[in-house]
């Protein structure tokens, strides 16, 4: 019976498989250490998705707690658009954290008897106080978080405050403005305000938050994340099928290699694809190969919307986007190259093809280079593509 899958579709690679960053972690490491001397920090953690953001955060989270002792929490706010719900989450994470050490009784007294024991699904406590606590904490909390950092002043140098998927937040106009009376006040009130906090999102949510409140970029150290050079994709493929004493040819893993495209969502879809698919605990290329089929079809359902993906999927474009996976992988195509590839019926029918992906939010036009030339909204698109194009060259496999 095979161990368990050593990847992670879905969630942020554990610690002990990251791989690369080291730049970023040594920026951000620097910030932590200016943290932990007394100096408030801000960093906006962008990145497309499927960059490996969360990965990252998860990774620093540790650092932070390990190498710089200072407190480390995490907050996960999807669907969340409400001052108040950020707010209690926040808290609750802390009380969370603290739950184990030897200060948390002395957090537990900030919180009355507002704490509830929950066995439920392992979750250990959470933090549900009235209305007009909660509000009290949004409306101070500045200087809620300093009666915190006071209170545990002796154990910890500081605190790291991580909100990740900021979507909903970064749309509403009170995140922005809360926010930036939080960092004035810190500034203003206190000559020493050991907080970090990272916000978590794509790039196009500071231009969100920008439109909001003007001055608020300012205050951030923005850190883009890029892809993985292949090298360090090939690293962790390797990393990953050691720890379950599996071996990779080198064929094999240039081709995961090269369809994960850097992008650390494709590299664990097609590794725990590969995965199941192998049966002698020797990834071949035949190996590879099923794996990349096997995760194209998973990636088209969970990571596209279900409209893009019928749409990708449907009989009138089929061919084309075969073809177009032919072309490699690159978030660029120009008109003119790909309609020398297509038969007459597939040209005929090629400009309404590339309206309905604009309409659907896949690609845009490619203002840099020109007339006739479009790039992918997501990287996730052309990879997927030239994945579905692949298991259709090699098995007759069609997209259906």
């Amino acid at each position: 019976m095979k161990d368990t899958s050593p990847f992670t579709p879905g969630s942020p690679v554990p610690p002990d498989l990251f791989v690369g960053r080291e730049d970023y972690v040594r920026t951000i490491r620097g910030y932590l250490k200016d943290t932990a001397s007394g100096r408030q920090e801000n960093i906006f953690l962008a990145g497309d998705r499927g960059i490996g953001k969360s990965s990252l955060a998860r990774y620093i989270r540790r650092l932070a707690a390990k190498d710089l002792n200072i407190l480390p929490i995490h907050v996960f706010l999807g669907g969340v658009n409400d001052l108040d719900e950020l707010v209690r989450r926040i808290f609750e994470e802390i009380l969370k954290e603290s739950s184990n050490q030897s200060w948390f009784s002395k957090v537990k007294e900030n919180f009355g008897n507002y704490i509830e024991s929950v066995d439920l699904f392992g979750i250990s406590l959470q933090f549900n106080p009235p209305k007009e606590k909660i509000e009290s904490l949004t409306l101070h909390f500045p200087e809620a978080i300093m009666k915190l950092l006071n209170d545990t002043r002796d154990e910890n140098k500081g605190i790291l405050i991580i909100l990740d998927d900021i979507n909903g937040l970064s749309k509403a106009p009170e995140f922005a403005h809360w926010y930036k009376s939080f960092v004035d006040y810190a500034a203003t009130h206190y000559d020493s305000f050991p907080v970090c906090i990272m916000l978590i999102g794509v790039p196009e949510l500071r231009d969100s938050l920008s439109e909001h409140q003007q001055s608020l970029l300012r205050i951030f150290h923005v850190i883009n994340i890029e892809r993985l050079r292949d090298l360090e994709v090939e690293s962790f493929f390797k990393k990953a099928f050691s720890t379950v004493n599996i071996q990779i040819d080198t064929q094999a893993l240039e081709l995961m290699r090269y369809y994960s495209s850097g992008l650390p969502i494709m590299m664990q879809e097609i590794g725990d694809a590969t995965y199941r698919k192998d049966s002698d605990a020797h990834i071949d290329k035949e190996d590879a190969f099923r794996g990349i089929h096997s995760a194209a079809t998973v990636i088209g359902e969970k990571y596209l919307s279900p409209k893009v993906y019928r749409t990708i999927r449907s009989k009138p474009y089929r061919s084309i986007l075969r073809k177009m996976g032919q072309k490699g992988i690159d978030t660029r195509f120009n008109r003119k190259e790909i309609s020398e590839v297509l038969n007459a019926e597939e040209i005929r029918v090629f400009d309404n093809f590339l309206r309905k992906m604009k309409e659907l939010g896949i690609i845009v036009n490619d203002i840099e280079e020109g007339r006739g030339h479009y790039k992918y909204i997501n990287a996730l698109y052309p990879v997927y593509i030239s994945m579905e194009s692949l298991a259709y060259q090699n098995k007759g496999e069609r997209i259906k």
